[in-house]
């Protein structure tokens, strides 16, 4: 078996990483990194730092023509600005239960409709990706929920013709949870970048920022990220 993880650079999908290089070895993991727009490259910086840690192969696709029309405040070209306040916060100036302003349209269900086809070229019987309960709270980023899971999940299943799964480890738990697991099995989160903005070390007020440091606190444990730009 061989396995495609959807690698940002974050929390999440490192630790997906980390599971499906324990699960399947290094020589059977493909680590995926998607540009579709985004403010700075931290990110993509993070995931290439955190591929060769693992030492597996690491593939780039650019998706940002897909959301050149779309205005979200991760966008490089949005005329909005990124939010300085948690998830639970912004939720609740929303109005008729939309989504917050940095979810970006359909970006899971793209990005899994992109990386089924290219597992399936590469012999890939799984992909993993690192949505977890918090992100799909209150619908704040609605493709990261249980029910969009299961649906995509059949759906690539049945389009593979029974070849490829959607594996989604954290649907179901919290950001801490994660992180205990990540810590567990000695995930490098000190390579890790989830701040929205682009800055020499992450801004501590945005919802990404502001969710990770919760997580931390609640294994009793400092950010190793944070810990290593303090040397």
């Amino acid at each position: 078996m061989k396995a495609l993880v959807l690698s940002s650079g974050g929390v999440d999908s490192t630790t997906a990483l980390g599971l499906a290089v324990r699960k399947y070895g290094r020589d059977n993991v493909i680590a995926l990194s998607v540009f579709y727009g985004q403010k700075h490259d931290k990110e993509i910086r993070a995931s290439t730092a955190v591929a060769d840690y693992y030492g597996v192969e690491h593939l780039f696709l650019d998706l940002s023509v897909i959301f050149r029309d779309s205005n979200c405040s991760l966008l490089s070209h949005s005329t909005e600005e990124i939010p300085e306040e948690s998830y639970a916060d912004q939720l609740a100036k929303t109005e008729g239960g939309k989504p917050v302003s940095t979810y970006v349209p359909f970006r899971n269900g793209l990005f899994l409709s992109s990386a089924a086809s290219i597992a399936l070229s590469r012999d890939c019987g799984v992909i993993y990706y690192g949505a977890h309960a918090d992100d799909s709270a209150g619908a704040a980023y609605p493709d990261c929920s249980p029910v969009f899971n299961r649906a995509m999940n059949e759906a690539v299943w049945e389009g593979s013709g029974h070849q490829l799964r959607i594996e989604a480890p954290f649907v179901g738990i919290t950001k801490a949870e994660v992180v205990r697991m990540g810590l567990e099995i000695g995930v490098p989160y000190e390579l890790t970048w989830s701040c929205y903005e682009g800055g020499e070390a992450p801004c501590g007020r945005c919802a990404t920022c502001l969710d990770r440091a919760a997580a931390f606190r609640a294994n009793g444990a400092e950010d190793p990220a944070i810990v290593k730009m303090r040397r």
